[in-house]
């Protein structure tokens, strides 16, 4: 048998395996709200070809490929446990298997390693969450998109309505199209129908009740049987509390803002200050998509070398405030043609910095440039640390941090030398420490971190509405703790 016949019979084997694998994460999420991830990448609702190659990136966290035939053992051992609502990553229960010496079977040490979520242990199931968008735009139809995919077991959070203002003919069939294409995000992972006559849009089974409003006043909730939401406002027109506290309606219990909020309004990065939220806060933000990117890795860089001063530049894509072209605008250079010219403009997300890591005593600044590409934006962290380091110990302990700490949800780590910025449309991480890029020179560092500022953001958004709203579920194996 020639190598070519070798390689092609392995790539059969695995296919075969990634194969059998759907049917099981499927049955777990549908039946017992239970999230199989691979080193932080959900697996649920992927195709064959998307798990094999999430089981290859692996080679560029963790220095080694993963196969299926590694993980699919565990992935069965799940089946026979009692599990509850919880999120198993099998790429970390593989990885720790590897370097456990007790001579435990499979199913022994997974059973162990995810008692917590077993048996007595078991994560209490939510009876479900309502949820509300106000505002369908750009980041309101990706946050729509992930809480149906994440409806499981319909015990979780449920996206019972959209509030929009009034387009005109043929309004509901526009704003289901919008949510079934998208140019940048691909189609649709499922199907969609409107019902005109009860004004619904209905994907995968989800029935989206579309209410028109022109102010938050207009509307009772609890006409429609909601009860208890948290509305996610995507418009960003009230960004202060007095402002927000308008949606406190009947019906609706908190709201959260996808943009910076002002005043004492507490900004939110999950993953760092997201325990920061008192029970009874009704009115939070998840501050930008920069601050977003920036800050899970400004607090792994301080946990471990300290950090005295730092600068951060963004490269971001434009965006829908911008013009398409030469037009007035309220800013002075966003008015410029968006598609065809580099645009200096400001970015909050440095001065933001100081809410989300209030313990971070550094200055940081910041500032931003506009460029013509219309998803996916970079980071350049530049920083003072506390002490001397090396390349190799920045980049081991970045690798470490988006591999097994609490932040690997919020930071991913790539290694390719010929990666661009098209290559992180999609990505779920708020951050990607790019390698390649990263620069050290004694108490200097240079961080290149890229991100997804529309899907990656929205993950963070739902990421906040879950812990908030309580159907947050633990994860297995337990990070460990920041190293």
């Amino acid at each position: 048998m020639t190598v070519n016949d070798d390689s092609f019979t392995n790539w059969n084997t695995r296919e075969e395996t990634a194969e059998s694998m759907i049917p099981i994460i499927g049955k777990l999420h549908r039946e017992r709200d239970v999230n199989v991830l691979l080193h932080s990448r959900s697996l649920v609702n992927k195709s064959v070809v998307s798990i094999l190659k999430t089981h290859r990136f692996a080679r560029q966290i963790a220095g080694e490929e993963l196969s299926v035939i590694e993980t699919m053992p565990f992935l069965q051992a799940l089946t026979s446990l009692d599990l509850g609502p919880s999120q198993i990553d099998i790429g970390m229960l593989a990885a720790t298997y590897k370097t456990d010496e007790r001579g435990l079977s499979v199913e022994e040490f997974t059973a162990e390693a995810v008692a917590g979520a077993t048996g007595a242990n078991k994560a209490e199931r939510s009876s479900g969450r309502d949820v509300v968008l106000y505002g369908f735009g750009r980041i309101g139809r990706l946050v729509a998109r992930l809480l149906i995919e994440k409806a499981g077991s319909g015990k979780g959070l449920r996206l019972r309505a959209i509030v929009v203002r009034g387009g005109g003919e043929q309004d509901l069939v526009k704003r289901a199209s919008l949510l079934r294409r998208d140019s940048i995000h691909g189609q649709f992972q499922g199907s969609i129908t409107v019902d005109e006559a009860n004004s619904t849009i209905v994907a995968n089974g989800n029935a989206i009740k579309v209410i028109y409003a022109n102010d938050p006043s207009e509307v009772d909730y609890t006409a429609y049987g909601i009860k208890d939401a948290i509305l996610i406002d995507n418009t960003g027109k009230w960004r202060d509390r007095e402002g927000l506290s308008k949606h406190l309606r009947p019906g609706i219990d908190k709201v959260v803002l996808t943009a910076p909020g002002k005043g004492d309004v507490p900004n939110i990065v999950h993953g760092v200050n997201h325990d920061m939220i008192k029970p009874d806060e009704q009115v939070i933000s998840c501050a930008s998509c920069t601050t977003n990117a920036i800050v899970p890795p400004l607090k792994a860089m301080d946990d471990e070398f300290g950090v005295l001063r730092g600068h951060v530049e963004t490269v971001h894509s434009f965006t829908n405030d911008q013009n398409l072209l030469d037009n007035y605008h309220k800013a002075d250079r966003r008015g410029r043609s968006a598609p065809l010219n580099m645009v200096i403009t400001e970015t909050g997300a440095a001065s933001a910095v100081a809410k989300a890591l209030p313990d971070l005593k550094a200055p940081i600044t910041g500032s931003s440039i506009r460029v013509p590409v219309p998803d996916v934006s970079i980071a350049i962290l530049s920083l003072r640390l506390g002490r001397e380091t090396s390349r190799e110990e920045v980049l081991d302990h970045l690798r470490q941090i988006s591999l097994t700490s609490p932040l690997k949800r919020q930071i991913d780590f790539t290694d390719s030398p010929d990666a661009v910025s098209s290559d992180f449309i999609g990505s779920r991480h708020s951050s990607i420490v790019d390698a390649g890029a990263t620069k050290v020179d004694g108490d200097n560092a240079i961080l290149y971190l890229w991100y997804d500022n529309e899907f990656g953001y929205s993950c963070q958004v739902i990421r906040v509405v879950q812990h908030v709203s309580g159907v947050e579920y633990p994860t297995f194996p337990v990070p460990l703790a920041t190293v």
